[in-house]
């Protein structure tokens, strides 16, 4: 895969795989409707962002990580100002599951339900979210350790785990 940054991931590299706390997601939601609800999504995600952008300059074992990605249908207005590259995923058995599997699990989260799904179905196209580690690093790299205690990064939307 290039990215835009012109990094090339090649099969066998180590990746960040993102992962949304689904339910965090769906309580805020529910208490907050969901205008309300985005905004504190979008910050949040901007604080896990943080997160995980300190630990792949710090810890070790993200070292040799190239890239985070993640796929989702959310990615017109949940990484609005966060920076991700977006790529298209390839028309093939896994995007079909995947797309199947996305779209059931917002018609149980999202409060309109099954008519959201119905209403844009056309817009609801899972698609592959990547910072590789230069993008991350420009856009989330904090100057010092102090910031990311002044922020208060006890809540966290977004988790990354290494994949192979």
């Amino acid at each position: 895969m290039v990215c835009e940054d012109s990094t090339v991931i090649h099969n066998g590299d180590l990746i960040g795989e993102l992962h949304l706390d689904n339910e965090t997601i769906l309580r805020l939601i529910r208490s907050e409707g969901p205008d309300r609800a985005a905004l504190k999504i979008a910050r949040l995600g901007r604080k896990s962002m943080k997160q995980i952008s300190c630990a792949y300059e710090n810890q070790t074992e993200f070292s040799e990580v190239s890239a985070l990605v993640g796929i989702t249908l959310l990615h017109r207005g949940l990484t609005h100002g966060l920076g991700f590259e977006h790529q298209e995923m390839k028309p093939d058995i896994f995007q079909k599951i995947t797309t199947l599997y996305l779209r059931m699990l917002l018609s149980v989260m999202h409060p309109e339900g099954k008519s959201r799904i119905e209403r844009r179905t056309e817009l609801l196209v899972p698609m592959m979210l990547i910072h590789t580690r230069s993008s991350l690093r420009k856009r989330f790299s904090m100057p010092d350790r102090r910031q990311a205690h002044e922020d208060g990064y006890g809540a966290s939307l977004v988790s990354a785990t290494i994949e192979g």
